[in-house]
């Protein structure tokens, strides 16, 4: 599942999975918090992206509420933010990686979600 709200962001995203000739991705994208926990309760996901900054809630509070309402699946943190702090929270408190938007490659994202789903 992504949960991201920004559509550039969720097209990039798609683009750098989509051009993984070795794996297939099924891709649910939420905007909200709330929709994402909703679909939680209905479709089954492996990992879950997910931004800290939504309409419904930001930083450390939603991973907070996701890890509570998904403490099995992991959780790799997609930001804007390049902030030591909330890195060091969010890792602390269970996300397997802490990626910075600005900075993601497709090699980057499919090694942390290979290696998240590997944990």
């Amino acid at each position: 599942m992504l949960v991201e709200d920004n559509p550039g962001d969720v097209k990039v995203i798609y683009e750098m999975l989509n051009d993984d000739e070795e794996h297939k991705y099924y891709i649910s994208n939420s905007n909200r918090l709330d929709e994402s926990i909703k679909k939680l309760i209905t479709e089954k996901f492996d990992i879950i992206l997910l931004d800290l900054g939504l309409p419904d809630s930001d930083g450390m509070d939603t991973f907070d509420i996701m890890k509570y309402n998904a403490p099995k699946i992991p959780i790799i943190v997609l930001t804007g933010f390049k902030e030591d702090i909330l890195e060091v929270c969010t890792v602390g408190k269970g996300a397997k990686d802490y990626l910075v938007k600005d900075e993601l490659k497709k090699t980057l994202l499919i090694n942390s979600i290979h290696e998240a789903l590997q944990a």
